[in-house]
């Protein structure tokens, strides 16, 4: 049996343990950052304000050789970065749905009623990770195939956690379809990452799903609201990224 180390014993869950044939070895679990490219400005506006009570941080940073806008999740051992283009300077990310259409800007101001994402101007690297390629992503989601947007959007309740809501689906093209899911995560001795997927024929054509359970009707894509149903915002990327499995 392989001996554990004291970087073992001082950091444990910075390794994986596995068993292969009769020895046991300590394998340390790399983090870094991906960046996934959203279709639309519309789409990075929405992933940072739709249905949140406190919007997300939005960054400005060069990347690519172009000045985009980012806001991030964190995983177990990735930085998910979500960005697009920058349509223009200016200190926040204005949101608001109104008769149907998405109002999205940027902003120098908080005086109109609409959500606001603070935008903060990195003139260097936001985070110090290096990127991931394409064939070394630690929280590689694994793919959960659903029968129906009826389940998909069931499966948005935690009842874990009922309070923290987390309402955001992602959609994007993969071969001769759409896929549009839902991640969740499984904690065991290490935290796996699911994405949870309904395979669409085309590209939804709204920027909300909207649930009517208590109709006993299957969701819709909409952009518009109706007092009474669940809503769930759709993030659409611009295309496939592996950090969804496929």
């Amino acid at each position: 049996m392989a001996k554990i180390s004291l970087i073992h014993l001082l950091f444990p869950s910075c390794f994986r343990r596995y068993k292969k044939f009769d020895s046991i070895y300590a394998v340390l679990t790399t983090q870094n950052e991906c960046f996934v490219e959203l279709s639309s400005f519309n789409d990075l506006a929405r992933f940072a304000c739709a249905f949140r009570e406190y919007p997300r941080r939005v960054y400005s940073q060069q990347y690519g050789g172009n000045r985009v806008l980012s806001s991030s999740i964190a995983l177990a051992n990735t930085l998910v970065v979500f960005y697009s283009s920058m349509p223009k300077h200016g200190r926040y990310v204005s949101y608001q749905v109104s008769s149907g259409n998405e109002v999205c800007d940027v902003v120098d101001s908080t005086k109109d009623i609409s959500s606001y994402a603070p935008i903060i101007h990195a003139e260097s690297e936001t985070s110090s990770l290096p990127e991931a390629t394409k064939d070394d992503i630690p929280d590689r989601f694994h793919p959960i195939q659903l029968k129906d947007l009826g389940s998909l959007a069931r499966l948005t309740y935690d009842p874990e956690f009922p309070d923290e809501l987390n309402l955001t689906l992602y959609a994007f093209p993969h071969k001769n379809f759409w896929m549009l899911g839902y991640v969740t995560s499984l904690e065991m001795d290490e935290l796996y990452y699911n994405f949870n997927y309904v395979e669409l024929d085309s590209e939804p054509a709204h920027a909300f799903m909207k649930y009517q359970g208590n109709r006993g009707q299957d969701p819709v894509f909409v952009n518009n609201f109706v007092h009474g149903f669940s809503y769930l915002p759709i993030i659409k990327i611009k295309e496939d990224h592996p950090i969804f499995g496929f």
